[in-house]
């Protein structure tokens, strides 16, 4: 099986896949239409060579993922907003938007610019928040509640053993509470129908809703596996941090996330590119966890995500190519 090298998430009632710079969200609209809106994502990071640097590039990689992915969350969001809302408000906002619509035709160059900058400016905030809230329940919680421990356990080692845990636990508990909801549990669905359709075009079938309806919903490349090894490095790392002062190793925590994210980052690249009887053992977990984070899809869904690999990947030719290497 090769890689692709095509990613992408699962967003409200579609799916984003992306190609090297090029994104497109297919969205699944109310009137069972489906829309798709295929764009170009520069990265936050503009020095080319250091986007190529092992563990930096996964740091770089990572917060470029939550950008686009808050934007493409807002965008599908967008079409489901205008259907809750009362029908003689939504011809309110229609007449309105119309007006802003003409209103736009005339501003001037410069106005739009700063309409981007803001707009730019407020998905900033956006991911430096959410980074901020993981951070706080994932790292800075399970270190005081591993602290609990110290009480009863004089190892040190098994109290960061523990921490680890109480984070994996967090991790899981956090996906259980929240695949409750109605929505999640089909941006689940639609997050195996992405994963489906990359297994379907990796293994060299031709990209259609039968082929895709038998490939596996689970992917090595998945972002709930990084986030997986994410914590079990985190793990791992911290057992080398030995300072007296409690501060001074919460503050070393925070400070090796980046690098964790990085060796996570490198650790999912080599696990899509590769078929080592090692790799793929060390996979497993990561995989076992995607199912939680990811349910069947239906042939609706299926064809969302075959619209949006479409418009950014050229699967033939893929196909073609891996035929002829084999040949």
């Amino acid at each position: 099986m090769a890689s692709s090298g095509i990613g992408g998430q699962a967003v409200m009632e579609g799916v984003m896949m992306k190609n090297q710079e090029r994104y497109a969200v297919a969205v699944r609209k109310p009137d069972q239409s489906i829309i798709v809106e295929t764009k170009e994502y520069k990265s936050i990071c503009k020095i080319e060579a250091l986007r190529k640097v092992p563990i930096i590039r996964g740091v770089i990689n990572f917060i470029d993922s939550l950008v686009l992915g808050m934007g493409t969350l807002t965008f599908s969001a967008s079409f489901f907003e205008e259907e809750e809302a009362p029908e003689n408000q939504k011809n309110d906002a229609e007449k309105e938007n119309g007006k802003e619509a003409d209103s736009r035709e005339t501003e001037s160059g410069g106005r739009k610019e700063s309409g981007k900058k803001k707009e730019n400016a407020f998905m900033g905030l956006t991911v430096c928040l959410s980074i901020l809230l993981a951070v706080v329940i994932f790292m800075v919680a399970p270190y005081y509640l591993s602290l609990l421990f110290q009480r009863f356990i004089s190892s040190q080692t098994l109290v960061i053993v523990l921490e680890g845990v109480i984070r994996l636990a967090i991790f899981i508990g956090y996906i259980l509470l929240i695949s409750q909801m109605r929505d999640i549990r089909r941006v689940f669905m639609y997050h195996g129908a992405e994963h489906k359709c990359i297994n379907c075009i990796e293994h060299g079938l031709e990209l259609n809703v039968e082929n895709v309806k038998k490939s596996s919903k689970e992917h090595k490349r998945c972002g709930t596996s990084f986030l997986f090894f994410v914590i079990i490095i985190s793990i791992i790392a911290t057992l080398f941090i030995r300072v007296d002062s409690g501060i001074l190793r919460l503050v070393l925590r925070l400070a090796i996330i980046p690098l964790v994210a990085g060796v996570s980052y490198e650790f999912i690249r080599l696990a899509g590119r590769s078929e080592n009887p090692v790799v793929n053992f060390l996979s497993k977990p990561g995989l076992l966890m995607q199912k939680l984070t990811t349910r069947e899809p239906d042939e609706d869904m299926i064809e969302v995500g075959i619209a949006s690999v479409e418009a950014v990947f050229d699967w033939r030719s893929y196909i073609a190519r891996q035929k002829e290497g084999e040949a």
